[in-house]
């Protein structure tokens, strides 16, 4: 409830700023006419004195509004030179944030870089380490075969051995036998 008062107090005391803050307006040449007319008139009847006597607190009334308005020109005048001052200078201090955050981010990006490219150099390594093995692996699994073959061979090879003594044996019994019969 008192949130809702002081927003209504706001409000009403924004608007009478602005109505009081803008400048009264300068008076239209058909009323200047006008006023110099009921002054004319007014001479013609109470006489030059009291006209002067009329007219000397309205001429200084107008000219004090002139000289406020003047001045509330200038002042608007200085301020908004000021104004584009200050907005100079904040655009020139955002500009520098900016340009820090930038230098930031350039250093931050190479530094990404750099090691992404350690990463991508450490992948290369081991894929070729992973390329070596297979290689490796390949060469050993081929020696593996070959040995098993190897093996295979000899086996047989023995077998041979085995198979050429026992004929060497047969033979030999049977020249013995040969030679008993031709005795």
């Amino acid at each position: 409830m008192s949130s809702l008062y002081s927003r209504n107090k706001d409000l009403s005391s924004r608007s009478r700023k602005s109505l009081s803050d803008s400048p009264p307006s300068s008076p239209s040449p058909s009323t200047k006419s006008f006023r110099q007319d009921r002054a004319s008139s007014r001479s013609d009847s109470s006489g030059v004195e009291a006209l002067s006597d009329r007219l000397t607190p309205r001429t200084s009334t107008y000219t004090r509004r002139e000289n406020r308005l003047a001045s509330l020109n200038k002042t608007e005048d200085d301020s908004a030179s000021k104004d584009y001052k200050k907005l100079y200078e904040d655009a020139l201090a955002e500009n520098e944030k900016l340009k820090s955050r930038l230098e930031d981010s350039k250093q931050e990006l190479s530094k990404i870089r750099s090691q992404l490219d350690r990463v991508t150099q450490k992948q290369d390594r081991i894929s070729e380490r992973s390329t070596v093995f297979e290689s490796e692996k390949r060469e050993k699994e081929a020696l593996e075969k070959r040995v098993s073959d190897m093996e295979e061979e000899l086996k047989v090879l023995t077998e041979l051995k085995s198979d050429n003594q026992r004929l060497k044996d047969e033979n030999g019994a049977l020249i013995r036998v040969i030679s008993k019969l031709s005795k």
